[in-house]
């Protein structure tokens, strides 16, 4: 018994640390990404694969069935929300005149056609 709840808190802390880091790693990219719309991928993979990482860590170390089942209904609330609250978002911007952050179109000599 005691080995099943260490590997248990193990597994807890692995999910956990590594939602932490996914997060993390999404806010860097919130920072370092140019554009709006480029800023919008690791905006909605923080949402859902960092949150989802860390609901799923809770959940291993949830005290009842029912804390579970709210976990569980808190990430499939996430993961329909997130997608599209973020495709809204990038349509109304699109629709709305903002335009892709392009700085490298038209750079090379040959006026930015193809070769």
């Amino acid at each position: 018994m005691v080995v099943l709840d260490f590997v248990l808190d193990a597994l807890s802390w692995l999910l956990l640390s590594a939602g932490a880091i996914w997060c993390i790693i999404g806010a860097i990219g919130l920072l370092r990404l140019p554009d709006f719309y480029a800023r919008t991928h690791p905006a909605s993979m923080i949402d859902t694969l960092g949150a989802g990482l860390v609901l799923a860590g809770l959940a291993l170390q949830a005290p009842s069935f029912l804390v579970v089942v709210k976990l569980v209904i808190i990430f499939w609330l996430i993961l329909i929300a997130s997608p599209t609250a973020t495709h809204a978002l990038v349509k109304a911007a699109y629709a709305g005149g903002l335009r892709v952050h392009c700085d490298n179109v038209g750079d090379d000599e040959s006026g930015g056609g193809q070769e």
